[in-house]
């Protein structure tokens, strides 16, 4: 695999060091000269002074070959946004993955269809709401590619479902159970999976579909 990283803040230098430990070729460009002269104490010939928004900088890199994937992780986001479409467009590099460093821009990479990106700040929050659920149905991860989203739900005496079978429950299309965790102890949800108090139960679906499994699940 051949990836070209650009920022070489924490991320970046971690992402290009797992790479390189997996003896994979990692190109890793940085705009601070500074900050580039200290990463290229450690990853040598691997390291391009640039900025990655420039055209010759990212040639320099080889997004002519072009990479199997790129990753643009600066801590602007107009640069990510920059960087992903210009792989995409002009150089026809099929994997770009940017970070979203202000959740608030999450929005702008949707409409240029920029996927998949990461955001640190959802990322926490969600982990946050998973360890310290305010509402009973948590979201975990969503995939805005395929218009998707994993939810966690927990059963409670209230809800409907208790007592019923998977196949009885009447999920709306879209929409599936992928696992129950019953006592610490994770399975598949089957069809004939019966739902029990205190289940945590994932489930994978349209986003659209979220109203439909909630009241499914939890009666509101």
């Amino acid at each position: 695999m051949f990836a070209i990283v650009i920022g070489g803040g924490k991320v970046g230098a971690n992402v290009t060091r797992s790479l390189a430990e997996r003896d994979q070729e990692v190109v890793l460009v940085e705009s601070k000269a500074s900050r580039a002269d200290t990463l290229e104490s450690e990853f040598g010939h691997r390291v391009i002074h640039g900025d990655g928004t420039e055209l010759y900088v990212l040639e320099q890199a080889g997004v002519t070959r072009p990479p199997d994937i790129v990753v643009a992780v600066t801590g602007d986001d107009e640069d990510n946004l920059v960087i992903a479409q210009l792989c995409r467009e002009r150089y026809g590099v099929e994997k770009v993955i940017a970070r979203v460093n202000d959740p608030r821009n999450q929005a702008h990479f949707d409409l240029l269809g920029v996927t998949p990106t990461v955001c640190p700040t959802q990322r926490i929050m969600a982990l946050i709401e998973h360890e310290v659920p305010q509402h009973a149905l948590v979201h975990l991860l969503e995939l805005r590619k395929e218009n998707l989203e994993i939810i966690e739900v927990e059963i409670d005496p209230k809800c409907p479902c208790v007592g019923k079978p998977v196949n009885e429950l009447g999920l709306p299309t879209g929409a599936k159970l992928i696992s129950v965790l019953r006592g610490g102890v994770a399975e598949i949800a089957m069809s004939s999976t019966v739902l029990e108090v205190g289940d945590q139960v994932l489930a994978i679906l349209e986003p659209e579909r979220e109203g439909e499994v909630r009241k499914v699940l939890l009666g509101s």
